[in-house]
């Protein structure tokens, strides 16, 4: 008979690996860390929160005392953690404060002092690689509500790395399935081939792209999503990752 507390790690796992790369800005750097606070996770005391929260609290606690991130201009460590657990991983403030070790009205008043931070962020040149026209409008919007400018909007393949070329965007939005256009991931590889940039793949399948078994994405976020989910995805993508896939 199945472990019922191991069932519960493994079907947290996607949102842990989904957090620990958006939090480190690298796919393998964040699959080590749930790998890491997986083992923890398993080794300390039971408490009230549940596996997926536990998972979240173990990465920021070994990500904050490892790296030197928080010592970057812009949004603190914690500004950044809260932005992601409530916008990327949907938790509540409450719960973000808990899983942060805060006390809530900190918590509270840490993020709307990051809201206020994402708003006066360099905008940057944006590449929508989309084969829906209705939902690439869509991401235009929300990209263009963060301050971003678009260069182009791709349907497919071809005119994704055509693009690209042309305008050497400062970020690509990519689905993965264009239908009969090709394929968003092979086109992001053709692109970072000849233009290092930073990648978000936007998907309504998202745990497609967190197994961890593969080279998968840095960042992932999920259709539809808010303007505040792209602004705090874009702020790490262009300010916190060593690699964007």
């Amino acid at each position: 008979m199945p472990d019922p507390k191991r069932q519960e790690f493994v079907q947290a796992l996607p949102f842990a690996r989904r957090f620990a790369r958006a939090l480190s800005g690298d796919q393998k750097q964040g699959d080590v860390l749930v790998a890491e606070s997986l083992k923890a996770a398993f080794i300390t005391p039971d408490d009230d929160l549940p596996a997926r929260y536990r998972l979240y609290r173990e990465i920021a606690g070994q990500f904050s005392a490892s790296s030197q991130e928080i010592a970057q201009e812009g949004l603190s460590f914690s500004q950044r953690a809260l932005l992601l657990l409530t916008s990327l991983e949907e938790v509540p403030i409450s719960v973000a404060a808990a899983i942060l070790d805060m006390n809530q009205q900190n918590a509270i008043a840490d993020i709307q002092m990051a809201h206020d931070g994402l708003r006066r962020v360099a905008a940057t040149s944006v590449l929508i690689i989309e084969d829906e026209p209705i939902i690439a409008m869509d991401i235009q919007d929300v990209a263009e509500q963060c301050g971003h400018r678009i260069v182009g909007v791709a349907h497919n393949e071809a005119d994704a790395v055509r693009i690209a070329e042309e305008t050497k965007p400062g970020l690509i939005l990519a689905d993965i399935n264009l239908g009969g256009g090709g394929d968003g991931m092979l086109a992001v590889g053709r692109i970072l081939k000849t233009h290092r940039t930073p990648v978000i793949f936007v998907t309504a399948y998202p745990e497609r792209l967190l197994t961890g078994e593969t080279e998968e994405p840095s960042f992932v976020i999920t259709k539809p999503f808010e303007p505040v989910t792209l602004a705090i995805t874009t702020y790490q993508a262009v300010t916190g990752g060593m690699k964007a896939f």
